[in-house]
This record gives structure tokens, sequence and C-alpha cells, in this order.
């Protein structure tokens, strides 16, 4: 038997061919960092280190007994918390727990969202120039093409190549760079793609994490979605914000028929989070407390590596919220070179190519290290070879 194969015509053109995975790529140098004799200090991926808020493990535990089956659409209790949450922390007015929906993690919906959509072959997924790949591997999983804008801008009709733009990936404050965008070029995005008949997907993960800004506006903001949220999403996470990394849990919102079309889809297809994190979703979005801790953790480990990189001599862009930074060196050619130079020191980061070609220049850090590690890389930036 020679294994299986993606077959030739309609099953592999409607998903497209598959980029490999991008973290593959990191497996040399993680292993020259591995060999520091004070060990590695892994900035390269956003997977969170702290322990899960207490409030959360109890939600969990008391939640274990599930033998039935969980409601794809959530329980009440998680709908309302959701939509308490965009009260509050998104300044979304009028959300109704109905147009709330349980995902397993962001990244499942962001893979999935065109093909819960509909879309194939000739439609278009809109996606920022320097973006999360999956934004690119959803489009392919659906047989659709991305194309990739700079910030407020819109495909040419040579870029369209008669295609017909369906979805629109918005993503503030970015990953990787931590740019975030204003309540105005947020509105002008939506009303482009309201003209157009397009859907907008706002990726608002790490909107809770504002640095150097006041705010990050949300794209059901009033400000932005205007009367309604017709053809407008919010998708987010619990990894960041409540170290539920393990436990898979996210939620989607906004637009209620929006809403009710994915969980008609998602009920079908068995795309449903498990009982016990529901429960657990629900109780982090109630409780703002362990956020607000959580971020001065994220706040004290990014006033220590930005310090440490900016005293090596390399220059930090954007940045302004969100879990990482966007450094770059001014004297060395590519983010490549500069991470083979810190994986030396035992600091490993991810290139900014693997967020596109605009990113070859720069390298993303991420701030989910323990604090002792965190020390260890800024005390090794010192010795830096630029």
């Amino acid at each position: 038997m020679t294994g299986w194969s993606p077959r030739a015509g309609g099953g592999a053109s409607r998903t497209g061919s598959l980029p490999d995975f991008p973290w593959d790529a990191l497996g040399p140098a993680a292993q020259r960092a591995r060999r520091h004799p004070g060990g590695i200090v892994d900035l390269s991926v956003g997977t969170p280190v702290d322990p899960t808020p207490e409030v959360v493990q109890r939600a969990l535990r008391e939640a274990a007994d599930a033998p039935g089956y969980p409601l794809t659409a959530g329980t009440p209790a998680l709908r309302e918390a959701a939509a308490g949450w965009a009260a509050r922390s998104r300044g979304a007015v009028g959300v109704d727990p109905s147009a709330v929906l349980p995902t397993v993690g962001s990244k499942e919906l962001v893979a999935w969202l065109p093909t819960l959509l509909g879309l194939g072959p000739g439609d278009v997924v809109v996606i920022p120039e320097v973006a999360y790949p999956t934004y690119d591997v959803g489009a392919r999983l659906a047989g659709a093409r991305a194309v990739a804008v700079p910030p407020g801008g819109w495909p040419s009709p040579e870029q369209l190549a008669g295609g017909r733009v369906r979805l629109v990936w918005l993503n503030s404050p970015s990953n990787p760079t931590g740019a975030v965008t204003g309540a105005d070029d947020l509105r002008a995005a939506v009303e482009r793609a309201r003209a157009e008949g397009a859907v907008v997907a706002s990726d608002e993960c790490y909107a809770e994490l504002a640095w150097d800004v006041p705010e990050v506006p949300s794209v059901l903001d009033p400000r932005v979605a205007g009367a309604s949220h017709e053809g407008l999403l919010l998708v987010t996470s619990l990894s960041k914000r409540s170290n539920l990394a393990g436990y898979r849990g996210g939620v989607v919102l906004g637009d209620p028929a929006l809403v009710a079309h994915l969980l008609g889809v998602r009920k079908h297809a068995g795309m449903i989070v498990p009982a016990p994190v529901q429960a657990a979703v629900a109780a982090a979005l109630a409780d703002d407390e362990h956020v607000a801790a959580q971020r001065e953790r994220y706040a004290r480990r990014r006033r220590v590596l930005r310090s440490a990189l900016e005293g090596a001599g390399l220059v930090v862009e954007h940045s302004e919220a969100g879990l990482y930074l966007w450094a770059r060196s001014p004297v060395l050619g590519s983010g490549w070179e500069l991470l083979e130079r810190l994986a030396d020191l035992g600091v490993l980061v991810a290139p900014g190519d693997f967020y596109g070609p605009s990113g070859t220049a720069h390298v993303r850090v991420a701030l989910t290290a323990t604090d002792e590690r965190v020390d260890a890389a800024a005390s090794r930036l010192g010795a830096l070879d630029r």
C-alpha cells in the first residue's frame, strides 16, 4: 500500500496546495539555541506559560460530569457571558446572546470560515499584507484565493482577475506587528466591504493587550459598525487573555444571520465545543480580574524585552499592542540572519517572512516566556553580534 495522497482533479483543486507548516523550518535554529549553556529561551510562538486562572479551572471541574452531547450553539451561560464581555471590553452595543457561537479556539474558525460561508473557486478572501498564515490557508481549504493588501488597501482589478471579494479579514492588533487600526480606518474597510457584499471578519484575539495606544477599537463598536452588525463577525480566543490555549476555547459573534448560518453548518459537521470547556469559557469571559493580572505580567516582560532589544541596537516597530514585538536589525539584510544570530545566544524567535514577503526584514518576538526566561534573554542580548 502506498498510502493516502490527494486525488487529481476535483479534490485537489478544491483544497489547493497547502504550504509547509512554517514553524517546522525553525528546527535547526531551535537545536542551536538548545545547545546554549543556559538553555533555550523560546520566544518563537505565542504559547502561554502562566497558570490557567483558578476561576476557570473550578468551572471546568464542576462541569466534568458531562454524559450528554453539548450544544453546538453554546450554553445560555456562555452566550450571555460573551455578549457581556463584548459590551464591557470591546464597546460592542446590542450584541444579542443568540448571535454568539463557541469555537474550538480561534484558529479552527479562521481556517474553516471561508468553507463554512460557502466560498469556492472564483471567490477572493482579502487578507492583510503582513498576516497570520492561517487566513491564507483558510482560503485555500475552501478552494478560494487569498489576496494580500496593505493597511487600508483593496485588491486591484489585476489582483482580482475576475474574482469576487466574498470575505475580508481584519486583524487589530496585528499578529505579528502589533499595529492597531483606528476606528475611522476600520469603518472605511467595513463600508467598502458592505458595498461589495462581502463579509468582514475581525480577528481581535489580542485586543485586551493595549500598550502604547489608549484603545483598540472593535469592528462591532458603533463608530465602526454603525447602527447594525450586518455582515460583521468578531472572532476572539481565550488562549492569550486567559491562558486557555490547552482548552481550545473561543467565540465568534456579530451579525445574527451570519451566526445562525454558521451554527447550521457546524451542527451538520459536528463542530462542537466540549461541555466542560464551554463552562470554562463562560467563566473566563465573565471575569475581568484575571485578565488584568495577566496583562500586568505581560507588561513587565514587554518592558524588559523591548529595553534589551533596543539596547542591543535593534529597531522595534509598531508593537503598540498585542503579545509580540516586531523587530529588525538596521544592518543585517534579513530577519533570518537576525534569527540565526539570536539562536547563537540561545534565543529563538520567529522570522518575519512567515507572515508574508513584506515581513522579510523583521523577526517576531513573543512575550510568552516566564519572567526568569525573559530575564535570561535580556541578559544575553547585550552580546548580540549585529
